[in-house]
């Protein structure tokens, strides 16, 4: 390379993107996701993934700086594409129903399976059902949701942790032994468990898992990912309630604990929704 690629974050206007540099590093061109086969397929229509998603773009730092973020369209569609393959469709919500964000800097330009499958969501994404009127409707639906997914990206540390209608779908999951799937930063929004809960009463606590790890979010400042230190930081907060994190590194790896499905970062993507769809069918 000629020129050495710039690791100053990229101001989008309001906020900034990551930097070139750490986009070299992080943002592939195509995923690896592998168009597997499921015999097995679930052939019952109305069993559907709840895929919860967030509504906010920025992400205030510790500096006062604004992390242009959302979801990763990675970790959001490439598990989506294993659902589907495993017979289940994705039913998106975002906690008032306002339209997801994604990190439109992570998309794989040349990735036709990842683009495809935004396309056919596309309405969905604009206009997502409320979470707020799911859990106000008693968790009543047109469909049985075998799962919850909760995909990552940065965005997941916005509202979610804090937020009261998601509280009432982690434990209704318990409650009625669905799986719960997270991917990334997706962990993060379990936090919202913890409310109004004592630490010894966090539903999840003796849970381990594979998630993106606060070690590699405090190194992603020197290379213009993100533009400052974070404002706080999630693992440390879920270890605090009882469940372990496994990982300090980023392999691709994934975890299951019971039906707390994990994985730890874009690298997991393909894998993590191989163990999803896999889980779903037994």
């Amino acid at each position: 390379m000629s020129q050495e690629l710039s690791k100053d974050p990229v101001f989008d206007g309001i906020g900034y993107e990551p930097s070139l540099y750490s986009r070299s590093m992080f943002v592939p061109l195509k995923t690896n996701y592998d168009f597997t086969v499921y015999p097995e397929a679930n052939k019952d229509k109305n069993k559907k993934i709840l895929v919860v998603c967030t509504e906010e773009k920025y992400l205030t730092m510790a500096n006062g700086k604004k992390f242009s973020t959302g979801n990763h369209p990675v970790e959001t569609f490439v598990p989506i594409l294993h659902f589907e393959a495993a017979g289940f469709e994705a039913e998106i919500y975002t906690p008032t129903g306002k339209e997801v964000q994604l990190e439109m800097w992570a998309m794989p330009t040349e990735d036709d399976a990842v683009k495809g499958i935004i396309d056919k969501y596309k309405t969905q994404l604009t206009h997502p059902k409320s979470l707020h009127s799911f859990v106000a409707n008693k968790m009543m639906s047109d469909h049985e949701y075998a799962a919850v997914f909760i995909p990552g990206g940065h965005g997941a540390l916005i509202g979610l942790p804090a937020n009261e209608d998601l509280k009432q779908v982690i434990d209704w999951v318990l409650k009625e032994d669905k799986f719960m799937l997270a991917i990334c930063h997706g962990p993060a929004a379990l936090l919202s468990g913890a409310l109004h809960e004592s630490p010894d009463k966090y539903p999840l606590k003796g849970y381990k898992m594979k998630s993106f790890p606060d070690a590699i979010d405090k190194q992603l400042p020197s290379i213009g990912y993100v533009p400052g230190d974070l404002p706080w930081y999630y693992g440390e907060k879920i270890k605090a309630l009882g469940v372990e994190i496994l990982n300090n590194d980023i392999s691709g790896a994934c975890y299951t604990d019971r039906k707390l499905l994990t994985g730890d970062s874009p690298l997991a993507a393909n894998a993590f929704g191989k163990m999803c769809a896999e889980a779903l069918l037994k």
